[in-house]
Formats: C-alpha cells, structure tokens, sequence
C-alpha cells in the first residue's frame, strides 16, 4: 500500500513539475520601465541613441547593416517584470556595442523577434516567460545619423 501511495505522489509531482516547466508567457513590457531601471541608466551608452518602432530620428547619414539579438537569463527567484528588464537590458546593449563596433551613432527601428515574429512598437517590447528562464529578442537597425 505505501509503494502505491509513494508511486502515485511521484508520478503526480512529475506531471505538475512538466506544466510548470512548459510555461512559455509571452508579455508586452513598457520600455519606459525597462529604460529608467538603475543598471540601465547606469550602463546605457548616451552617446548610441535608441529608437524603437517607427519612432522618428535624426536623417540617417549611413545604413550600416540590421542585426539581431536573443538574451536569455535565469528567471529563478526573480518576478517576470525584472527578469525581463534585465534580458532587455543585455539585448539592448549587445545593439549599442554592434554599433559602436561598426561604427554607428544609433539603432533605428528596434522591434521585438521574439521566436522569430516581429512586433514593432514605440513604447513596449515582446519579453517571454518560462519557469526557469526569461528571453527578449529584438532587430534593429545600424545607421549613422547626420
């Protein structure tokens, strides 16, 4: 009887475990938050401006090449909101340091990629939630501007 009561308790804690570990929320976020977070504002390049959607910019002087970026980071013992801000955060500076590395001054219309669908927006970004990880994508576009 114990071996029936033990087996039936295992089996169910391995098909909640399974429910929890398929979790995959996909969330708009603002980016007002994400961008005035304390590491943001203390590790955003000033001088690499950022302008996401079909924000309007300066004239662009040079299109210099689109790229990518997929961060992911460990959600345990985090909320959604700050695991989230965080991935944005590393996605967002990987575009400022492939600017500066190609010689760019900005990154036009930035858009979210998450798993490879693009959603454009001026004031948030697509960020997807599972139970152990947290991911933003996002493409932009490196330009120097006049």
């Amino acid at each position: 009887m114990n071996n029936i009561l033990s087996t039936t308790v295992i089996i169910a804690a391995l098909l909640a475990s399974t429910n929890v570990m398929a979790r995959d929320d996909q969330k708009m976020h603002p980016l007002e938050d994400a961008l005035n977070t304390p590491a943001a504002k203390e590790k955003l390049d000033p001088e690499i401006k950022l302008y996401f959607g079909e924000n309007k910019h300066p004239k662009v002087a040079t299109e210099i090449g689109e790229w990518k970026t997929n961060k992911k980071t460990n959600a345990f013992n985090k909320s959604d909101k700050d695991a989230c801000e965080w991935t944005f955060l590393s996605a967002v500076l990987e575009l400022q340091e492939r600017a500066r590395k190609e010689g760019g001054n900005a990154v036009i219309n930035i858009k979210s990629n998450y798993k490879n669908k693009e959603t454009s927006s001026e004031t948030e970004y697509m960020c997807g939630s599972g139970a152990l990880m947290s991911g933003v994508a996002l493409k932009g576009t490196v330009v120097k501007l006049k």
